[in-house]
């Protein structure tokens, strides 16, 4: 089956509390799944960068929900396309906290083709390879 990913920044509403952005989570978890659809959002307290991938139709009408939420505005997709293999495949969603430069680094990297750096390779990591460093910590975590 094939896979597609999106990857996209927004700006999170004024009034989102920790408790409301859970409770997104939880609904999200729930959705995602139903979906197969995995991924992973990273907040700085202001802004949203999220990650997330799956079969054509899940990652649809996962995104749809995504652009129809209230709890944030100013999307800006930073990449769409095909995926070999998932990034994230146990978590059906994961909000992780991250500091608002290493988002700001995450939004403004080389998201095209979601690709990884070829071990040995100087290039400069590439969006993904910077999302699988800051999420590694928590891969054990659950």
């Amino acid at each position: 089956m094939p896979l597609r990913a999106i990857a996209y920044v927004s700006q999170a509403r004024p009034d989102l509390s920790a408790e409301r952005l859970q409770t997104l989570v939880n609904d999200a978890t729930r959705f995602n799944r139903m979906a197969g659809v995995t991924g992973v959002l990273l907040h700085d307290g202001q802004r949203f960068l999220q990650y997330i991938e799956g079969p054509p139709d899940g990652i649809d009408s996962v995104y749809e929900r995504i652009l129809q939420a209230g709890s944030h505005v100013d999307i800006v997709e930073l990449a769409r396309g095909r995926l070999g293999q998932r990034q994230f495949p146990y978590w059906s969603m994961r909000a992780l906290p991250v500091d608002a430069l290493k988002l700001r680094q995450l939004a403004s990297s080389d998201w095209s083709g979601f690709s990884r750096t070829v071990e040995g390779d100087d290039a400069e990591p590439t969006a993904v390879d910077l999302l699988s460093a800051v999420v590694r910590p928590m891969l054990s975590a659950g």
